[in-house]
């Protein structure tokens, strides 16, 4: 399955498990990923914007936004709660746009669900300005490479099989009635930082935050690394 068929067939379910106040991750940690993303410019694009939630923090923050995705109906969901940005149906690895529109990009939680990753990473190049940042956060390799054995605070983490991607990854997560089946790809900091290099960029700020004081204090992100930030420029 691609991910464009995969996100099209949950995105309802994404929606409503995205859209449910403090009910994932992002509600502690999108403060630690804000902290890296400069101040509004020109344009800004969201590569993988989902039901919007993102781009919708971006515009609050004064950003100009457009967004793309490759899911119809996580298309029309993000654009009836938010009129104000321009939503796209696009592959991110192959950008509607010219070279240099945008002086900042985004990608949040997308580049682990994209079919060529290092294809995206290029084009982001592309249209990124000469002088503009791209902000990135994917699920942390780490957390991607084991599991908790045990259901307590203390329980044991336990490294799988191998580290190094890439590899398919996902499962079906269910919580306060709400589920949702993710299904992308796990790859290493290496894997990342060589499609990045080969698109000529350089790593500005690379962060493993802890999450927020809203998280619950059983969350394992205090113990593992849940998410890795990063800030990245173009080469001079």
């Amino acid at each position: 399955m691609t991910s464009a068929s995969h996100w099209e067939s949950e995105a309802r379910r994404w929606a409503a498990w995205a859209r449910a106040p403090q009910h994932d991750a992002y509600w502690y940690y999108r403060d630690a990923f804000f902290a890296l993303v400069p101040p509004a410019g020109r344009a800004t694009l969201e590569v993988g914007f989902g039901e919007g939630r993102v781009s919708r923090d971006l515009v609050a923050r004064g950003h100009r936004v457009t967004g793309v995705d490759v899911s119809p109906t996580l298309a029309r969901l993000a654009t009836d709660a938010d009129a104000t940005t321009h939503y796209l149906l696009a592959d991110g690895a192959v950008l509607p746009f010219r070279a240099g529109a945008f002086d900042l990009v985004v990608a949040y939680n997308s580049l682990m669900d994209v079919d060529d990753m290092p294809a995206v990473c290029a084009d982001i190049a592309r249209v990124l300005d000469p002088r503009g940042r791209v902000c990135v956060c994917v699920q942390h390799p780490a957390w991607d490479a084991g599991k908790f054995v045990g259901a307590g605070p203390e329980a044991t983490f336990v490294l799988g099989p191998t580290y190094f991607g890439p590899r398919r990854s996902g499962g079906t997560f269910e919580r306060n009635g709400l589920s949702v089946t993710f299904e992308g790809w796990s790859f290493s900091i290496d894997d990342y930082a060589r499609a990045f290099e080969a698109a000529g960029f350089v790593i500005e700020s690379l962060r493993e935050p802890r999450p927020g004081p809203t998280a619950p204090p059983t969350t394992r992100g205090h113990r593992l690394p849940i998410f890795l930030m990063l800030r990245l420029a173009r080469c001079a």
